[in-house]
């Protein structure tokens, strides 16, 4: 446990099930940690995590050492509201920081909040269009050191099973808004034609999404193509398989950033992605993969098919995206782009 006195930034982790946003604090955190005086606070994340306990919310009252102020960086309402009322209703001497990830119009209690924050950072463009206030963008970024092409492959009776196969890959949780019924569509259509290519797909069905899975494996069965189209679920290690795949593809329908395809791309992997989220964003167009519209599954297979036929298009476009990652998109970028935020924020300050 840090001294809190030090501590400067708090990144508060509301949510106790994996989300993209725990997710981003869990892989951002340590590399904020090596030049930032910063902890969580909140179930769901690691015990490495450097973090505060809730019974030490007393000592906030208390001015850290070297600053005027801790910055409270929020991700999520309820993270906003209890920064509100920490340092509005309680006045702890906290500056508010919210990220926004959101591509739609907020609701007006979320407009609210925002409006209650003292900065505001878009996760992109796209974001930041849908902001009311001033905002400025820092972009997600990879942990360059965990998504790379020379880690170990994947293990287990399912890699062992696609020993010397190609595999188009495709990672999140099993549901229509992740589109997997468009990339299992995709498959059904494409892979009859090439029939030294498998698809897997890794993530878990939620009780409620059941019967939409259910119904993939019986087209992928009526299709006959049970033993190529396969549903890993829930895996150990994940970059292990974006390390394994020939081609990633994310096709959902909406999204708030999306970190998958700067994974597959730090992985050496090309990437076909719906124009959700940031990707449009990500992938450079034609170089490291292909952008199409969302919900569509013809121009989903349409762009994945010349992947599928053409090894050195498919080792170009991967060199292309790790070097594109590794350039513009590496954790350390992330995290040195929100040390400069919090510093306008002491600045301002003083």
């Amino acid at each position: 446990m840090p001294d809190l006195s030090a501590i400067h930034v708090i990144a508060p982790n509301f949510k106790r099930r994996l989300s993209g946003v725990t997710s981003t604090i869990v892989q951002l955190v340590p590399f904020q940690a090596r030049s930032v005086a910063i902890v969580t606070l909140g179930p769901g994340l690691p015990a490495d995590l450097p973090r505060m306990r809730w019974r030490d919310l007393p000592k906030l009252w208390r001015r850290p050492q070297g600053r005027p102020f801790r910055i409270w960086h929020a991700r999520r309402n309820t993270e906003m509201l209890a920064g509100v009322v920490l340092r509005d209703v309680l006045r702890a001497p906290l500056k508010l920081l919210f990220t926004s990830a959101a591509q739609r119009r907020h609701t007006a209690w979320t407009r609210f909040l925002i409006s209650r924050m003292d900065a505001v950072v878009a996760t992109s463009e796209r974001s930041r269009a849908y902001l009311e206030v001033p905002a400025r963008v820092v972009m997600h970024g990879v942990d360059c050191e965990r998504f790379n092409p020379a880690g170990p492959s994947p293990a287990g009776e399912l890699a062992a099973a696609m020993a010397g196969r190609k595999i188009v890959g495709c990672s999140g949780r099993i549901r229509h808004q992740k589109g997997t019924d468009l990339f299992v569509e995709a498959m059904i259509a494409l892979l009859p034609s090439h029939p030294d290519w498998s698809a897997v797909i890794t993530g878990r069905v939620t009780a409620d999404n059941e019967a939409f899975a259910e119904d993939l494996r019986r087209r992928i069965a009526a299709a006959g193509l049970a033993e190529r189209i396969v549903f890993a679920g829930e895996v150990d290690d994940v970059a292990a398989w974006f390390r394994r795949f020939d081609l990633y593809v994310a096709p959902p329908r909406n999204e708030g950033f999306g970190l998958t395809p700067l994974e597959a791309m730090a992985s050496r992997t090309p990437v076909v992605a719906s124009d959700a989220g940031a990707f449009a964003e990500l992938i450079v167009e034609g170089v490291t993969g292909r952008v199409v519209p969302p919900g569509d599954a013809a121009a989903l297979a349409a762009a994945i098919a010349p992947y599928l036929a053409d090894d050195a298009l498919r080792e170009r476009t991967a060199a292309a995206a790790l070097a594109h990652v590794r350039s513009a998109f590496p954790l350390e970028r992330e995290a040195g782009e929100l040390a400069a935020v919090y510093e306008a924020l002491w600045s301002a300050a003083r």
